[in-house]
């Protein structure tokens, strides 16, 4: 799987050095900041907020795993996130989750080694009327079937084919 560049964690870098005061209480944000600019949080970003806050390694890497908003990896530029929550499930996620593993040869949590997709699944959106829900890039996609969350898949893939 592709990483972020250098180049790309340094610019990243420098926005929170030009926006956040070096102080401990800019750490979050700073987290933040980062996984806006680069989409997750490498190691050496990682780094470069410590250095710059003048915070233990060990309190970054505390923090940012204490929050479920960040991430340790690179996601995909497309994120489908399936719902599995009762009314969802009881309506056929676990089928639609499945057959989206299968057309993207990864399990859910994990993203292509092309970054072009990340598979995730949540506990609930809130959408039960709409059961059963997929979320892709923020849109909601409600009344699923294998079927259609395939379509959805393929149209996908080849808009991000087309844009090479």
């Amino acid at each position: 799987m592709k990483g972020t560049s250098p180049a790309e964690v340094r610019k990243a870098l420098d926005e929170v050095a030009s926006a956040l005061p070096p102080k401990r209480e800019s750490l979050i944000p700073a987290l933040q900041l980062v996984q806006e600019k680069l989409g997750w949080l490498p190691k050496s970003a990682m780094l470069g907020i410590s250095k710059y806050l003048r915070v233990p390694e060990s309190e970054v890497w505390g923090t940012a795993s204490f929050y479920a908003q960040f991430r340790f990896s690179p996601v995909g530029r497309n994120i489908l996130t399936v719902c599995r929550g009762t009314a969802c499930h009881v309506r056929g996620s676990a089928g639609i989750l499945k057959e989206l593993e299968k057309e993207l040869n990864v399990n859910v949590g994990e993203t292509t080694p092309d970054l072009k997709f990340t598979l995730q699944q949540v506990a609930c959106f809130g959408s039960c009327a709409l059961a059963p829900v997929l979320v892709v890039n923020g849109k909601v996609y409600g009344r699923q079937t294998r079927q259609s969350a395939k379509k959805i898949l393929n149209q996908l893939k080849r808009a991000s084919s087309s844009k090479r």
